[in-house]
């Protein structure tokens, strides 16, 4: 099928575009840039001009395909509400497109929007208050009006080559700055990761099987990692200490990134396995901590 998607030059879309080339589709990928209209036509894909704020461009993108996978965000975490919104109207944008179609249309979402004791699983909908529930709001509200929606939950930690603003490398640049590894309260948190590979072929698996509108997928191959384990490694690669800081001490140390530091998120993605028969096979993220995958160029 040719497969119209949002994001597909970043991290994870790079992953997406060259799995679903792989296995003879076609992909249309969202460039707002020569560079990224470069990257595309390098990977064999063809190339739709325009950005997420250009919602007519979103539209006739999804017009001209026989599936949409949602992967674009803008990451301005000073803005951060804005964008969650923003991401709200791309969905509503593209799903007016595909109102009575039968096209699929994967929407991505994050498993960092529970943060609770005990384990999340695919059906659990947060009720919290962070903003970037918009996005799972307004799949559910384009689901409402018949379109084919499934979201994908990608764990906070997707990792692998090329990793440049996700939570590792930036738990990494923290710990440099400050010349040490902090954990909150001793660091008994979970994250759950997943390798961007592994990722990336749970979108194709969600393409290619047919599902209910509305279903919840998790990106999720490690259930959870206790956050001192990662913190840790991080400490014993820069070669400085780890300190476990209270709330008050956290909010200096990690700033703004203090509520992910903190995250317990432990999650399972045995719904999802059973359904799509996904079967993930790359580093887990400690491996690849303990690689030259984030400290190449930092020892």
């Amino acid at each position: 099928m040719k497969v119209f998607i949002t994001g597909a030059t970043g991290f994870i879309g790079t992953a997406v575009v060259q799995e679903l080339l792989a296995n003879g589709h076609h992909v249309l990928g969202l460039s707002r840039s020569q560079e990224s209209t470069n990257k595309l036509i390098a990977a064999g894909a063809e190339v739709h001009r325009g950005d997420l704020n250009d919602f007519e461009s979103l539209k006739a993108g999804a017009a001209d395909s026989d599936a949409v996978i949602h992967l674009g965000f803008v990451h301005d975490f000073s803005r951060f509400e804005e964008m969650c919104k923003l991401d709200a109207k791309v969905i509503e944008a593209i799903g007016e497109t595909l109102e009575g179609t039968d096209k699929p249309f994967l929407i991505t979402s994050g498993t960092a929007l529970f943060s609770k004791e005990g384990l999340t699983i695919e059906t659990d909908r947060s009720i919290n208050s962070n903003p970037r529930i918009a996005t799972e709001n307004a799949a559910d509200a384009v689901a409402i009006k018949g379109v084919k929606v499934a979201v994908i939950r990608l764990s906070p930690s997707v990792h692998g080559n090329g990793d440049m603003i996700g939570f590792v490398p930036t738990s990494i640049n923290i710990a440099k700055e400050r010349g040490k590894s902090g954990v909150i309260n001793e660091g008994n948190n979970f994250w759950p990761a997943v390798h961007r590979l592994d990722a990336a072929k749970l979108y194709r698996l969600a393409l290619e099987k047919p599902f209910e509108s509305g279903t919840r997928y998790h990106a999720v191959a490690e259930q959870g990692i206790p956050f001192k384990d990662i913190a840790t490694i991080i400490a014993e690669r820069l070669n400085i200490p780890v300190v476990s800081l209270t709330d008050e001490e956290a909010a200096e140390h990690f700033g703004w990134f203090a509520h992910f530091a903190k995250l317990n998120n432990l999650t399972s993605s045995e719904e999802t396995k059973t359904a799509l028969d996904w079967k993930t096979q790359y580093p887990t993220l400690l491996e690849d901590l303990q690689s030259d995958v984030y400290f190449s160029e930092q020892e």
